[in-house]
C-alpha cells in the first residue's frame, strides 16, 4: 500500500519515474489466474498455444495476458526460473514502451526475455541492445531455451561475427547485439554498392539493457565509420621537443586539467629549436637522413660547448672590448613563426603531441598491452576495444609509449546513439537506476521510467559517505577499514575509479597483508568468474568501475555453496566505494551489488577533498576546513560542497549530451535527405537517368559498345562513389567548423552570437548545393571513365573506394566543452589574489545566460558560499551606489 501510494504522489508531482503501476498490477493478477490452465499443457502444447497467438499487429490485452501466463510458465520449465511479479509487471511496462527501473538481482533480463518475446509473438522484430559482446551472447544464450519453447527465434551479434553471420542474426524475431555494433553495421550499410551486401534489416523495437547507461552515458560518445587513407606518425623531433617543456614555464594548465596550452615563453622556445633544426636540415647535404641530421647537431653542439669553457674568458673580454663587432660576426637567428600558414600543420602535432604527453595519463586514460594503446572508457573502466581519440591525438600518444602508429583514415560517417535510437519504431528497456535520468529520457528519447518495486524488500544498510582532507588521509583510512571489516570475515567489494586506482589500492592492501584479487580492465576477460565470487565469505574484490558489469553477485558463491549462511550472518556483501563518481546514480549502481533479492548487505564510500570529482567541479575558495586528527571532515560545509560537485558534474554531462546532439541533429537532417538520393540510385536507375541527360552521347556510345545494364551499374557505382565522396569531405568540413566555431561567437562584438547558430548557417551552406556537385563530379567522371564489357574500372577512373574501412568510438570534444571552458573560468575569477579583482572579473566575465545550465538554475542555497557572497556584494555595491 505505502508504494503505490508513494507512486501515485510521484505522479501527482509529475516526477521522473511516476508511471502508475496500478493497471500493470491488475493484468499481473489476471496472468497468475491465467496460469493454473497453463500447468497441465506438454511443452509442444505450450508451443501451439504461444503460435496461436501470433498476430502482426501487436498483442492486445486479453492476449498479453495469456501470452505472459505461458511465458511465465515457460521460463520455469526451461531455465527453472518463474518470473516474479515484479518481473511480469516490468514485462508489460517495456510491452507499454516504457523504461523499466528494477533492481539489481530482481530478473530484469528474464523480464526483458518474456517482453522481447511478447513483441515477437506480436508480429515485431526486436533488438534486444546490450553494453558488451559477453551480455550479448550471454543472455541469447542463456535465454535461448526460453524462447524456442516459445516459438521465438533467437540470436546474437559480436565483434567477431561475419557479414554473413551477421545478416542471418539479424533475420532472427530476437536479435541480442551490443549497442556499438548495430551502430557499425547500420554505418557500414549506408556505404553498400549493392543492395545485396547489406547485412542489417528494417529497424523496429529497440529493447536497451542497462538503458540509462546506452542511452546516456554511452550517448555522449558518437560512432564513427572510417576509411584508411594515411598514417599520423608524428615526428620524433616534436616529441622529443615537447618533452623538454616545463610546466608553469613552457605551458599552462587550465584549472580543470582538460586543456594545456603554449605560453608565450614556450612558444619562443619551439619556435627557437624548430628553426634550428629547419636552417640545419637546409644546410645538409639531400642525401642525408634525419637521424645524422640530429647526431650532427648534437656534434656540433658539443664542441661549440668546449670551445666555449675552454675560451670563456677570453671571449667575454673580447665581447667587452668591441661588444658591437662581435654582434655583427654573430650568424643571424633563424626565424620561424610557428602560426604562419604553412607551419599550420607542425603548430598541431604540437599541440596534440603536448596534450598526449601532459594531460593523458597511462592506467587512467589508456593501456599499453601487445604492443597497442587502448583506450579506457571511462564509464565502465573497461578496454574500449574500438575507442580511439581524434585529429592526431591517437598517434600522439602511440608515439609518446614508443608502440607502432596505428592507421588513420578520414571519417566517412558517423552516428550517435540518439540518433541510432531514434530509427526504431517502439523504444523500451530496463536497468536498476533510471529515476535519476528520468528527465533526461524524456528529453531525448520521449520514453517514461516505470519503478518497479523488489520482490523482497531491500535492507542493505547505506552508511554516511566519509570525507576527508586530503588523498593520502583518505586512502589511509580506507585500507585501515577494509582490514578492521576483512578480519570478521565479511565479503568486501571494493569500487575504484581507474586501474591506476585500483593497482595502488592493492600495492596498500598487499602491505597491510590483506589478501585480495583485482578486476580491472587487464584482466577483463575473466571478470564475471571473478566477480561471481565476491560473496563468498573471507573474499576481498577491487574492481575498476563497477557498474554496469551484469554479473550477479550471489552470497556464497555463483553457486551459493561457499558458506551462504555465513555470509549472511555478517552482514552480507560489503560495497567499499574509493571515491564519489561523477553522477550519484553510477554510486547506485555500485551500492546495488549488495542486498540482492532481500539478502543482507552495506555500503560505504570514502571521499577527500582533493578528489578529482572536487578539485574539478566545485570552488573551494573560502572553505576553512576543521578534521580531526585523521583529517576526517564531518562540518556541514565541506560535506555539502562534496554533494554540490556531483550535481554540478551531473549537470555538466547532461549538457554534454544535450550539446553532442544539437551539433548532431543538423546533420542528421542533411544526411537522411542524402540517404534518401542515394538509396534510389543504388535501387532504382536514377543514376542511369541523370547521366544520360547530362552526358547524353556518351551514354549512348557506351550503350551501344558495352550494353545497357553494364552501364547503368557504371553509373550507379559512379554516383554512389561521388555522393560518398561529397559527403565525406562535408562531414571534415563540419569538423573542422565545429572545432573553431567558438570563435565566431568572440566575433559577435556587442550581439552575442551562439556558436550552434552560426554552426547551422554555415552547415546549410555548405550543403545546399551538395547533391547537384555530387552530379556534375559524376557527370565528368562518366565522360572519361573506363568501362569495358566487364563493367567499370574504378580505379582506373579514378575514383577508387578506400582499400579498407573500420570503425571506431570517438569522444565528441576531448579538449573540453563549453562548460568545462565556462568552470574553469569561474574557479580562477572567484580565487583571485584579492576580493576587489574578484568582484570585477565576476562582473566583467559572466551574466547568467553565459553559465552553464547546472549552475544557472540552482537556487541561492545551492551555490557555494563564495558566490552567495560575491553576489551579495555585488549587491551591496549596487545598493551604495544608488544612494550615493
Amino acid at each position: 500500500m505505502a508504494l503505490k501510494i508513494a507512486s501515485r504522489f510521484r505522479r501527482l508531482l509529475q516526477r521522473p519515474g511516476s508511471i502508475d503501476l496500478g493497471p500493470y498490477e491488475r493484468l499481473t493478477q489476471l496472468v497468475g489466474e491465467a496460469e493454473e490452465s497453463v500447468l497441465s499443457l506438454t511443452d509442444e502444447e505450450l508451443t501451439e498455444a504461444v503460435a496461436e497467438l501470433r498476430t502482426t499487429g501487436g498483442l492486445h490485452e486479453d492476449e498479453q495476458i495469456e501470452f505472459l501466463a505461458l511465458a511465465r510458465d515457460a521460463g520455469k520449465r526451461a531455465i527453472g526460473e518463474r518470473a516474479f511479479d515484479g518481473q511480469v509487471v516490468g514485462a508489460l511496462a517495456m510491452l507499454q514502451g516504457r523504461i523499466v527501473e528494477m533492481a539489481t538481482g530482481e530478473g530484469k533480463t528474464l523480464a526483458g526475455a518474456i517482453a522481447a518475446a511478447g513483441y515477437a509473438v506480436g508480429g515485431r522484430k526486436v533488438h534486444v541492445l546490450a553494453v558488451n559482446d559477453y551480455l550479448a551472447k550471454r543472455d541469447a544464450e542463456w535465454m535461448g531455451p526460453v524462447y524456442e519453447l516459445l516459438g521465438v527465434t533467437v540470436s546474437h551479434v559480436g565483434q567477431a561475427s561475419t557479414p554473413q553471420e551477421r545478416r542471418e542474426a539479424y533475420q532472427a524475431e530476437v536479435c541480442y547485439v551490443p549497442v556499438s555494433e548495430i551502430g557499425f553495421d547500420v554505418l557500414r550499410d549506408r556505404l553498400v554498392t549493392d543492395v545485396a551486401d547489406r547485412v542489417t534489416v528494417e529497424p523496429d523495437v529497440a529493447l536497451v539493457d542497462e538503458a540509462d547507461s546506452v542511452l546516456i552515458d554511452e550517448a555522449r560518445v558518437p560512432m564513427v565509420l572510417a576509411g584508411a587513407t594515411r598514417n599520423e606518425a608524428l615526428d620524433d623531433d616534436v616529441v622529443q621537443l615537447v618533452r623538454t617543456l616545463r610546466a608553469g614555464v613552457d605551458y599552462e594548465i587550465d584549472g580543470d586539467g582538460r586543456t594545456v596550452a603554449l605560453t608565450d615563453r614556450g612558444t619562443d622556445k619551439v619556435e627557437s629549436a624548430l628553426g634550428e633544426r629547419a636552417a640545419a636540415a637546409a644546410a645538409e647535404p639531400a642525401t642525408e637522413t634525419a637521424t645524422e641530421t640530429a647526431e650532427a647537431d648534437e656534434a656540433d653542439g658539443a664542441a661549440e660547448d668546449a670551445d666555449a669553457d675552454a675560451d670563456g674568458e677570453t671571449d667575454e673580454a673580447a665581447e667587452d672590448a668591441d661588444g658591437e663587432v662581435e654582434a655583427a660576426a654573430e650568424p643571424e637567428r633563424p626565424t620561424y613563426n610557428l602560426y604562419d600558414d604553412e607551419n599550420l600543420d607542425r603548430l598541431t602535432q604540437i599541440n596534440v603531441a603536448l596534450h598526449a604527453e601532459v594531460l593523458l595519463r597511462k592506467d587512467v586514460d589508456y593501456l599499453v598491452r601487445d604492443g597497442k594503446v587502448s583506450l579506457i572508457n571511462n564509464n565502465r573502466g573497461r578496454i574500449a576495444k574500438l575507442q580511439r581519440w581524434p585529429d592526431g591525438l591517437q598517434a600522439a600518444v602511440e608515439a609518446k609509449e614508443a608502440v607502432p602508429v596505428s592507421d588513420s583514415g578520414e571519417v566517412l560517417d558517423s552516428i550517435t546513439v540518439q540518433a541510432l535510437i531514434k530509427r526504431y519504431k517502439s523504444l523500451c528497456g530496463m536497468t536498476g537506476t533510471a529515476v535519476v535520468v528520468g528527465e533526461s529520457l524524456q528529453e531525448f528519447y520521449d520514453v517514461e521510467v516505470a519503478v518497479v518495486p523488489p520482490n523482497k524488500p531491500n535492507i542493505r544498510k547505506d552508511d554516511p559517505d566519509r570525507l576527508y582532507l586530503t588523498v593520502d588521509q583518505k586512502n589511509e583510512a580506507l585500507v585501515k577499514h577494509i582490514g578492521e571489516v576483512h578480519e570478521t570475515g565479511r565479503p568486501i567489494l571494493i569500487g575504484t575509479h581507474s586501474v591506476e586506482e585500483s593497482e595502488q589500492l592493492s600495492d596498500q592492501l598487499a602491505a597491510a597483508g590483506i589478501e585480495h584479487v583485482v578486476l580491472n580492465a587487464k584482466n577483463d576477460a575473466e571478470e564475471a568468474a571473478i566477480i561471481a565470487e565476491a560473496g563468498v565469505p573471507g573474499t576481498v574484490t577491487v574492481s575498476t568501475q563497477m557498474a554496469g558489469r551484469g554479473t550477479d553477485i550471489r552470497l556464497g558463491g555463483k553457486d551459493e555453496t561457499h558458506d551462504k549462511d555465513k555470509a549472511i550472518e555478517l552482514g552480507g556483501l560489503y560495497v567499499i566505494g574509493t571515491g564519489l563518481h561523477a553522477s550519484r546514480r553510477l554510486d547506485d549502481q555500485l551500492r546495488g551489488r549488495a542486498g540482492r533479492q532481500g539478502d543482507p548487505g552495506g555500503s560505504l564510500f570514502f571521499a577527500s577533498l582533493a578528489d578529482e570529482l572536487v578539485t574539478r567541479y566545485s570552488v573551494s575558495s573560502g572553505l576553512r576546513p576543521h578534521p580531526d586528527d585523521t583529517g576526517r571532515l564531518t562540518d556541514r560545509k565541506s560535506i555539502g560542497m562534496l554533494e554540490h560537485a556531483q550535481r554540478v558534474a551531473d549537470g555538466a554531462n547532461a549538457e554534454l549530451h544535450r550539446t553532442t546532439w544539437q551539433y548532431n541533429r543538423l546533420t542528421g537532417q542533411q544526411r537522411a535527405i542524402l540517404l534518401e538520393t542515394r538509396e534510389k540510385v543504388l535501387t532504382e536507375d536514377l543514376a542511369a537517368t541523370e547521366l544520360a541527360e547530362r552526358a547524353k552521347e556518351r551514354y549512348d556510345e557506351l550503350v551501344d559498345e558495352v550494353g545497357e545494364d553494364v552501364v547503368k551499374s557504371a553509373a550507379r557505382r559512379i554516383a554512389l562513389r561521388h555522393l560518398d565522396r561529397r559527403w565525406t569531405d562535408h562531414l571534415a568540413y563540419l569538423a573542422d567548423l565545429r572545432e573553431g566555431i567558438h570563435l565566431r561567437s568572440l566575433a559577435g562584438g556587442i550581439v552575442h552570437l551562439k556558436p550552434i547558430d552560426e554552426f547551422n548557417k554555415s552547415a546549410i551552406a555548405s550543403f545546399d548545393t551538395l547533391i547537384e556537385d555530387a552530379w556534375k563530379d559524376a557527370a565528368e567522371t562518366f565522360a572519361d571513365a573506363e568501362i569495358s564489357s566487364d563493367g567499370l574500372n574504378e580505379e582506373a577512373s579514378g575514383i577508387p573506394r578506400p582499400t579498407a574501412t573500420w570503425t571506431y568510438l570517438v569522444n565528441d570534444n576531448p579538449f573540453g566543452t563549453e562548460a568545462d571552458r565556462i568552470l574553469g573560468r569561474l574557479r580562477n575569477a572567484i580565487k583571485p589574489e584579492s576580493g576587489a579583482e574578484s568582484e570585477e572579473i565576476l562582473a566583467e566575465e559572466f551574466d547568467a545566460d553565459e553559465l552553464p545550465e547546472e549552475l544557472r538554475d540552482l537556487d541561492d542555497e545551492d551555490l557555494p558560499e563564495e558566490l552567495r557572497a560575491a553576489d551579495d556584494d555585488d549587491d551591496d555595491d549596487e545598493a551604495a551606489k544608488k544612494k550615493d
